[in-house]
Order: structure tokens, then C-alpha cells, then sequence
């Protein structure tokens, strides 16, 4: 006798009720039919995750209370089906206080339109991307339920997410007589998270000697990824089963008992390097932004440059040729060969490509203000009037044909401020914002040499990842001239920014303290062009974004 468990992984959108609901039914219904009699739904499945303070309105949790019984209803005909559904409860219309005092983040158990069973979540997280205590207050019950058909039921222990990460909720629902481990997830991506996952329910798993089914969310939510990858460990920690990441999945779960207790049975999907994980993360992070927001399409500055290239290689895979766009804007600073590429990429790859001299706007910009700056030499200031053209002549189209603009600065330009405010920095969502310039390098090497989503083969001509980079604003202009080389810049960036060094911790372990000096005031001082620049992709574990919160007059140097 078994148990056959359906983990559904969804690509979920937060606030659609209905959509959502359907998701969950059409899932119940295509595993019922598969045979599984348990299905497990991710974390706060019914409205999205994060629903941020849409959880402070009571009309929001009434609608999801809705939803969960609509979906009770749907699936009250499947008989001996036990579904896991996460939602918020709780909360009060009277006063605020009262309601965040009471509302959790739930997960209930329905079995024939009954709900057999809930659970609030624990552990609530505050670091990072997560704010849960801002709208939920930590349970403090245990939920173990059977699951199964008659002749064979297996007591099932369920927790949520964070739960699993702490020794006493597992362990109070072993106390409370579960065989097997259900957790629930919405945790965000960043590379690697994957392994440290595995690796923490191996160490719950090894603790309290319980088999564990891992069921996690996939898909893009504004800034954060969430990729799927959902497994199964055996009750002494090694790997039953592992899902494909970044798509949406049934991912089957068998359990049967033996002599030891539970054994699961799965499909293991193999492992990933970092630059496949990196490269599907933007690719999902696009297409659902894109998507789930209702865009017809984007378009972007084509410069000849790295970054560029590489935004318009991830946005062909995440939409198609069909629904990108790329314009490249010369200015009389233009390398010959930045032209070269540009077109050569954009033949490569099949998308529009249009040209749009920038000369008459510059030179017109400049006679407006030579009475302001005579006497002066040019300097940045004629630099930035470069870049707020292209800025404005992309945002025009956006507004023309309704096609969202990408912007293509990497994390390292963001962190030192080498880029424009209303110029570069102008647009809607920053595909490459959270990776720095080597890591930029590294990843349109590895996409030159795969092509995931068959779009093109080798779609980066050599040459824009072998010339030094440049935002060619003036002659013969590189960023070396101004900034540390990159590997240098990045590893004190990733140091300080992403680890909390110190400058003394960072100049001890051997960067030169002029380097070093540079580079920390400059994320400092460029911390209020960060606070206006586009929602971005995150997928690192600490991103110029929810993870950042630092502030803009700040003397403090450490």
C-alpha cells in the first residue's frame, strides 16, 4: 500500500484570487486523477505571496477566506483527496490594532469540502526580503492530519516554511504522532539558496528522524524569484526526490512503509551549475513582470556595450524576438564598431532594431545653456545631458507604443552611482541590477555557449564581451579610467555590501586601502539615486533593494 503525494508547484499571481483558486483546482483535479490523494500548494497559495499590506486590508482577507471555501466546494467531490491550501486568516474591521493582533499566515487541510485540519505558521521571518511580522502574529498550535485512503493513512506533520528552519516545530509534530514532514514554502531565490535548502531540511530531517516533502512556489513577484525546486528527503536525510526548477510542476511523491517506517520515492532531477540557475531566474524574473503586468512587449537602449547585450539576450528568451524592441542612440562619441555590434546582435537575435542619431539634441542642449556655462569646461554635466536623451527618446516610445523600457546597469554601476538619474537609470524594470560586472561577463559567456530556450546560438558577438567597457559619453572614455578594475571593485562590493565587512576587516584582507576608501564612500554617497531607480530582479542574497535599507544622510564609516 501507498500514499501518492502531489506537490503543486504554481507560478501563482498575488491578488488574483480567482486565478489562483482555479490553479489549486485544475492542479487537485489533474492529480486526483494521477492517482494522489494528498495535495500539497505552496505557501499563502491563495492570494500570491508577498500580498505585502494588502494583508492590512480586512476586505483582502475576507476575499481570500472566500476563495479557500470556493475551493473546498470545487473539490468536495474527490473523494479520500486531503488538500493543503496556504492563505491568511484572522484579522478584525474594527481597528487595526486588533487585526494585526490576530491574523496568521495559515495553512488549512480540506478533505471532502470539510476542513479536517489548520495550522499558523510559527516562525515568522524579518530579515532579508521578509517583513511577516508586520502583518501576521506567530501561532503556537501543532497540525498532524491523516492523509490516504482506507487501509492505508499516514499521520502527516504540517509546518510552513520558516517552521521547518527551528528544531521545535518538527519536532512537536513527531511528538504529536507524524510519520512524515509536509513544509509549505514561498522562499526566494538567490543563488545557491537551492543547496542551503536541501542542506537545512537534511539537518531538521537527521534531528527528528521524519521523512520530509519539501513543496515551494515558482515564478516572479516584482523583485523576487521564487524557483521551485521542491524535493523530498528520506527519514535519514538523503535525497528521495527533487523537482525542475523554475517551472511550474506535479511533482509525484510516493510513500510506502517498510520495516524502518516511511520510505518516499521520486524523480531526481539532476543539479544545476549557478550560471543556469542565474540565467532562468532573469528569464522568469522578465517574463512574468512583463507578463503578469500586462505589457505588450519592451524595448531597450541597443549601446554596443556588455550590459545591453546581455539584457537583450535574456529578454529575447523570456518573450520572444517578436516582442522586443532595441534602439541604439549615437552620439558624436560613438565607436565605429559600437554600431557594428549593435546591429550584428540585433540580426542575430531577429528583433526590431531602430537608429536614432542623438547629435541634433546634444548640440541643441548645449547652445541652450552656453550663456549658463561659459567660461566652464565640459565635465560630466555634458556627459549626463547624453544619457537623459536616451532616456527621454526611450520613455517617449514607452509611452507611444506601451512597451515597457528595460534598464540595463548592472549592480556595480549601481553601487558607485556610475549611472544618470532620468537618463540610464530611466525605465520600468532593471533585468541585470543585482549583478555585478564580472558576474555580467561570466554569465554572456555562459549564454554564448547554451542556448536554453532556443533562441539563438551564440546570440553576443565576441567582440562586445572582449573590448574594455565604456559608456563612450566622451572620447576615448573607459570605466577604468575613474573606478577600480572590476574583479577589484566587485570582490570589496560583495565584502562590504553583501557581508557587512568592515573597511578595516576588508584593507586587513589585503585590498589597497585607496580602493577600498573609494569604493565604500561611493555606495554611500549614490545611496539616493538607488532610492529612484527601477525595481529590479534580485539574485543574490542581499540586493540593492528590500534587502538595503540604509540611509541617505548617513556620516557613519565603517
Amino acid at each position: 500500500m501507498t500514499l501518492k503525494i502531489c506537490v503543486a508547484q504554481l507560478n501563482l499571481v498575488v491578488g488574483d484570487l480567482t486565478g489562483n483558486s482555479q490553479k489549486i483546482i485544475q492542479a487537485a483535479h489533474s492529480a486526483y486523477a494521477d492517482g494522489a490523494r494528498l495535495l500539497l500548494t505552496p505557501e499563502l497559495a491563495i492570494c500570491g505571496y508577498a500580498a505585502e499590506d494588502l494583508f492590512l486590508r480586512p476586505a483582502f482577507i475576507a476575499a481570500c477566506d472566500d476563495a479557500v471555501k470556493t475551493v473546498a466546494r470545487e473539490l468536495a467531490g474527490l473523494k479520500d483527496l486531503s488538500v493543503v491550501i496556504g492563505h491568511p486568516t484572522g484579522g478584525d474591521s474594527r481597528t487595526r490594532s486588533v487585526a494585526v493582533q490576530n491574523r496568521h499566515n495559515s495553512a488549512s487541510v480540506w478533505r471532502e469540502g470539510v476542513m479536517v485540519a489548520s495550522y499558523a505558521k510559527r516562525e515568522l521571518p524579518n530579515y532579508q526580503v521578509f517583513d511577516e511580522r508586520r502583518y501576521f502574529t506567530p501561532g503556537d498550535g501543532v497540525c498532524v492530519f491523516e492523509a490516504g485512503e482506507a487501509g492505508f493513512c499516514v499521520k502527516v506533520g504540517l509546518l510552513v516554511c520558516e517552521d521547518a528552519w527551528f528544531e521545535q516545530p518538527a519536532q512537536l509534530a513527531k511528538e504529536a504522532g507524524a510519520e512524515l514532514l509536509a513544509v509549505i514554502n514561498a522562499s526566494p531565490f538567490h543563488v545557491g539558496k537551492g543547496r542551503e535548502r536541501e542542506s537545512m531540511m537534511r539537518l531538521r530531517v537527521e534531528a527528528c528522524g521524519l521523512p520530509l516533502v519539501y513543496a515551494h512556489l515558482v515564478g516572479g513577484q516584482d523583485e523576487v524569484i521564487f524557483e521551485g525546486h521542491s524535493f523530498a528527503l528520506q527519514s535519514d536525510g538523503s535525497l528521495a526526490g527533487r523537482a525542475p526548477s523554475f517551472v511550474e510542476n506535479q511533482f509525484s511523491v510516493v510513500a510506502r512503509r517498510d520495516f524502518d517506517g516511511l520510505r518516499l520515492n521520486a524523480l531526481i532531477e539532476a543539479e544545476r551549475s549557478a550560471e543556469a540557475d542565474l540565467w532562468d531566474a532573469l528569464v522568469l524574473g522578465v517574463r512574468d513582470y512583463v507578463g503578469k503586468n500586462g505589457f505588450p512587449g519592451v524595448i531597450l537602449g541597443l549601446s554596443g556595450g556588455i550590459d545591453s547585450a546581455l539584457v537583450l539576450a535574456v529578454a529575447v528568451d523570456a518573450l520572444g524576438k517578436d516582442k522586443v524592441r532595441c534602439v541604439m542612440m549615437p552620439s558624436p562619441y560613438t565607436a565605429a564598431i559600437s554600431w557594428i555590434d549593435a546591429r550584428d546582435m540585433a540580426t542575430r537575435l531577429g528583433v526590431r532594431y531602430d537608429e536614432i542619431s542623438i547629435k541634433p539634441e546634444f548640440d541643441a542642449f548645449r547652445v541652450s545653456l552656453a550663456a549658463q556655462f561659459a567660461g566652464l569646461a565640459e565635465d560630466a554635466t555634458e556627459e549626463n545631458i547624453q544619457a537623459r536623451i536616451r532616456g527621454t527618446l526611450l520613455m517617449a516610445m514607452s509611452n507611444k507604443f506601451g512597451s515597457i523600457v528595460l534598464t540595463t546597469g548592472n549592480k556595480s554601476e549601481m553601487a558607485m552611482g556610475y549611472c544618470t538619474l532620468y537618463g540610464d537609470m530611466a525605465g520600468g524594470f532593471a533585468v541585470i541590477k543585482d549583478l555585478t560586472k564580472t558576474i555580467v561577463f561570466r554569465l554572456a559567456r555562459w549564454r554564448n555557449a547554451h542556448d536554453p530556450y532556443g533562441s539563438c546560438t551564440q546570440p553576443i558577438p565576441e567582440r562586445i564581451i572582449t573590448r574594455p567597457p565604456s559608456a563612450e559619453l566622451r572620447p576615448d572614455q573607459t570605466d577604468q579610467d575613474s573606478l577600480p578594475p572590476y574583479e577589484v571593485l566587485d570582490a570589496i562590493l560583495e565584502r562590504y555590501m553583501e557581508y557587512d565587512q568592515s573597511i578595516d576587516d576588508i584593507i586587513g584582507a589585503g585590498f589597497a586601502p585607496a580602493d577600498v576608501e573609494q569604493v565604500t564612500r561611493l555606495i554611500k554617497l549614490n545611496e539616493y539615486k538607488r532610492r529612484q531607480s527601477p525595481v529590479g530582479i534580485r539574485v543574490t542574497h542581499r540586493s540593492f533593494g528590500k534587502d538595503w535599507r540604509y540611509p541617505i544622510t548617513n556620516r557613519f564609516r565603517a
